[in-house]
C-alpha cells in the first residue's frame, strides 16, 4: 500500500498548510488546515449554509465598507468549491490592492493558490504561493513566512521534486520552532512527515507524525488529532499491520466526519480500501473506494477522483471483470495528474527563479530608495560638497548594482540553459530519439505500424517471496541493479527498452527503425540477460532465476496519452510474447515458431512440441540454447519441428 495514494494525502496536507493568517484561529468551528497559515479558517470551517448566507450578505451589499476585506477573506477561505475560491480570491486581491493591504494581498494569493491546487493545476498554484511568499516577507512575520514555505514545500513534494521540497521544509520548520505558534509548528511537522512517507522512509515519517500528534494533543485540537490518527493508520498499513491500520483509519474518519472535513474523508477512504484489498476482502475494498469517489465527485476533488478510479479499476481487474475495470481506467486517464510532465517541471523551475529574482530586485530597490533619502539630506546640509559626493556614490552604487545584476542574470541564463538541456536528455531517455524529435516539433506523435518486430519479456521467478524478506530500500536497489544491467545490454545491441512492470522487463527490436536482424539481436540480448541473472547476484541477494520469452510479428507503436506520456507498443505480437515468457521455465529462453525461423541459422534451439497457449490454442515452442559455431552445419526442420541435417 505504501505510496499508492501519496499524491492524494499530500494534496490535503497542502490544504492544511494553506490556511493561517492574521486573525485569531477559530478552533471550535473551523475545519482542518494542517498549518492554518493563511486565513485562520480551514476549507471546511463553516457549514455550507453559513457560507451561502455570507455570500448573500456580500452580494446584497449589506455590510460596512470597512468590513469588505474580512468578508472576502472568509468567502475565499470557507468555500469548498474551487471555482468559488478562485472567484473571491481575485476580488480580494483587487480590493486589497486598492486599499494597499499587504496582509490581505498575502491571503488573497494564498487562497487563489489553494483553488488552483484543488483543480489539479499545480503550476498556477505554486505561482500564487510564491506571490503570497513575497507579501509574507513584507509582513516580517516568521509564522506567516514559515507557513507559506510549508505550502511551497508541499507542492514540490507532490511533484516529487525532492530537493526543493526538503529545502523548504527545513526552512519552514526552523522558522516555526522559533515562534510560540504550536499549531503552525505541529502542522508543519505533519506535512514533513507526509513528505518522508511519500519517500517510503517510514521511520522518519513516524518521528515527525508523533511529534506533530503530541503538539495537537497539547492544544486539544480535534481535527489535528484526527489527521494524526489517520497518519498512523497509513504507516501501519504500509507495514502490513492491517488490524491496527483499520482501527486508526476508522477513528480518523469518525473525527473528520464529525468536523465536516469531507476532503480528508475522501483522501483517507482509499487507504481503508487498500487494507481491505490486502486482506482479500475485495467487496469491502470496492465499497470503500466508491465512497471516496462519490465524495470526490461531489466536491470536485480532481486528484481523489483520479486515484479512486484507478483503485476501482485495479479491484475489478482482480475480480476478473474487465469491462468494469476498463470503464474506471478510462475515467482515471481523464483525470491523470500532469504534475510530473516535463513542461510543468520547467515552468515550476522558472517560477522559482522569478521569485528569487524578485527578492533580489526588491533589495536593490530598497538600497536605491535609501540612497535617494541620503542624497536629499546631504543637499540641505551642504548643497555643493555633499551633492558631488552623493553623485559619486550613486554612480558607484549603480555601476556595482548593474554589474551584480549582469552576473546574476548571466548565471540564471546558464542555469535555465542547463535545465533545458537536461530536459531534452530526459525526453530522449523516455522516448526514442526520432519520436522525441517528432513530439517536440508537432506536440504529438502519430502511431506507426511495423510489420516485423521481436518482443522480449523477462520475469524473475519467485521475486515476491524474495521481496517479502527484504527491506524496501534493498528491494529497490536489487531491481535497479538488474534492470540497469539489462538496459546496458539492450543499448549494446541497438534495441529499444519499452517499459518495466514490477519485476517484469520488456524490450523490442526492429523499431523505431526497421531492421532485418532484430530477431538475432534479441536472441543475443536474451542470452546475456540470462547470464547476468545466473551470475554471482547482487549484494547479499543470490539464487534469482528468470524466465524469458520472445515472439516476432507485427505491432503498432506510439506515445500513450498527453500527460506523463510513454512510448509503448500494442498488438497480438505483444500478447504472444508475454505468453512465451509465462510458458517458459526458470532459467530458460522460450521462443515462438516465427522467431525460431529467423534465428535458427545463428542459434541452437530445442523443439519443445505443441503447447497450449491461453486464448491462442496449441503453438510450437522452442528453447533457445546457445549461439551456433560459425563452422557448424545449419540444420533444417521437418514438418513436426524436428531439426535434421541439410543435404
Amino acid at each position: 500500500m505504501a505510496g499508492k495514494f501519496n499524491n492524494t494525502i499530500s494534496s490535503f496536507f497542502i490544504k492544511r498548510s494553506a490556511q493561517t493568517g492574521f486573525r485569531a484561529i477559530r478552533k471550535a468551528s473551523s475545519g482542518f488546515a494542517v498549518c492554518l497559515f493563511m486565513s485562520g479558517l480551514s476549507l471546511f470551517s463553516q457549514s455550507q449554509s453559513e457560507v451561502d448566507s455570507l455570500e448573500q450578505v456580500y452580494l446584497q451589499g449589506a455590510f460596512e465598507p470597512r468590513d469588505s476585506l474580512e468578508i472576502l477573506t472568509d468567502l475565499a477561505t470557507d468555500f469548498q468549491d474551487p471555482q468559488k475560491i478562485l472567484e473571491y480570491s481575485d476580488v480580494l486581491i483587487e480590493v486589497a490592492l486598492r486599499q494597499d493591504s499587504t496582509r490581505k494581498l498575502y491571503s488573497g494569493y494564498l487562497q487563489k493558490g489553494n483553488g488552483y491546487l484543488r483543480l489539479g493545476n499545480q503550476v498556477d498554484a505554486i505561482e500564487n504561493y510564491f506571490q503570497a511568499a513575497k507579501y509574507a516577507g513584507d509582513t516580517e512575520s516568521a509564522i506567516t513566512l514559515g507557513s507559506v514555505y510549508v505550502t511551497i514545500a508541499d507542492t514540490y513534494s507532490m511533484m516529487d521534486n525532492i530537493g526543493n521540497a526538503r529545502e523548504y521544509y527545513k526552512r519552514a520548520i526552523a522558522m516555526l520552532r522559533k515562534t510560540t505558534d504550536t499549531l503552525s509548528l505541529a502542522t508543519g511537522l505533519a506535512n514533513a512527515g507526509d513528505f518522508y512517507y511519500r519517500q517510503e522512509k517510514l521511520d522518519s515519517a513516524l518521528i515527525y507524525f508523533e511529534e506533530a500528534g503530541a503538539l495537537f494533543k497539547s492544544i486539544d485540537y480535534t481535527l489535528g488529532i484526527g489527521y494524526y490518527e489517520g497518519s498512523l493508520g497509513m504507516i501501519y498499513g504500509a507495514q502490513g499491520r492491517h488490524a491496527e491500520a483499520l482501527e486508526k483509519l476508522n477513528l480518523c474518519l469518525d473525527i473528520l466526519e464529525e468536523e465536516g472535513d469531507y476532503y480528508g474523508v475522501s483522501a483517507f477512504l482509499p487507504f481503508i480500501s487498500d487494507v481491505h484489498k490486502s486482506q482479500g476482502n475485495y467487496n469491502a475494498a470496492i465499497r470503500t473506494a466508491k465512497q471516496s469517489l462519490e465524495i470526490a465527485e461531489k466536491y470536485r476533488l480532481k486528484e481523489q477522483i483520479r486515484d479512486a478510479n484507478l483503485q476501482l479499476s485495479e479491484l475489478y481487474e482482480l475480480l476478473g471483470r474487465p469491462a468494469e475495470s476498463l470503464k474506471f481506467y478510462k475515467d482515471y486517464t481523464t483525470y491523470k495528474d500532469s504534475i510530473s510532465n516535463i513542461g510543468n517541471v520547467q515552468q515550476m523551475a522558472r517560477l522559482r527563479t522569478n521569485y528569487v529574482i524578485d527578492q533580489k530586485q526588491s533589495e536593490v530597490n530598497l538600497l536605491e530608495k535609501e540612497a535617494e533619502i541620503s542624497e536629499l539630506r546631504e543637499k540641505r546640509q551642504d548643497a555643493a560638497l555633499y551633492v558631488a559626493i552623493a553623485i559619486v556614490f550613486l554612480t558607484f552604487l549603480l555601476a556595482y548594482g548593474l554589474y551584480r545584476r549582469y552576473i546574476y542574470i548571466r548565471r540564471t541564463r546558464d542555469v535555465i540553459e542547463k535545465e533545458k538541456s537536461r530536459s531534452d536528455e530526459l525526453l530522449k531517455n523516455i522516448l526514442p530519439e526520432e519520436t522525441a524529435d517528432e513530439l517536440k516539433k508537432y506536440g504529438r506523435v502519430k502511431a506507426k505500424r511495423f510489420q516485423s518486430v521481436s518482443v522480449l519479456f523477462a520475469d524473475f521467478v519467485g521475486f515476491t517471496t524474495y521481496s517479502e524478506k527484504m527491506s524496501p530500500e534493498d528491494l529497490v536497489k536489487t531491481v535497479d541493479y538488474y534492470f540497469s544491467r539489462f538496459d546496458q545490454v539492450v543499448e549494446k545491441y541497438g534495441l529499444e527498452k519499452i517499459k518495466t512492470m514490477g519485476d517484469c522487463y520488456m524490450c523490442a527490436g526492429g523499431l523505431p527503425f526497421p531492421t532485418e536482424d532484430h530477431a538475432v539481436k534479441m536472441a543475443h540480448v536474451a542470452s546475456e540477460i540470462q547470464e547476468i541473472v545466473s551470475g554471482d547476484g547482487f549484494s547479499e541477494v543470490t539464487g534469482f532465476e528468470i524466465r524469458l520469452g520472445i515472439h516476432t510479428g507485427p505491432v503498432v507503436a506510439g506515445v500513450v496519452g498527453t500527460k506523463k506520456f510513454a512510448y509503448d507498443i500494442w498488438g497480438d505480437t505483444v500478447n504472444i510474447a508475454s505468453r512465451m515468457e509465462s510458458g517458459s521455465l526458470p532459467g530458460k529462453i522460450n521462443v515462438s515458431e516465427s522467431t525460431y525461423h529467423l534465428i535458427k541459422d545463428h542459434f541452437e534451439c530445442e523443439f519443445r512440441g505443441m503447447l497450449q497457449v491461453k486464448n491462442r490454442g496449441m503453438m510450437k515452442m522452442y528453447f533457445l540454447n546457445k549461439p551456433r559455431e560459425k563452422s557448424e552445419e545449419v540444420l533444417q526442420v521437418d514438418a513436426m519441428g524436428i531439426e535434421i541435417p541439410r543435404d
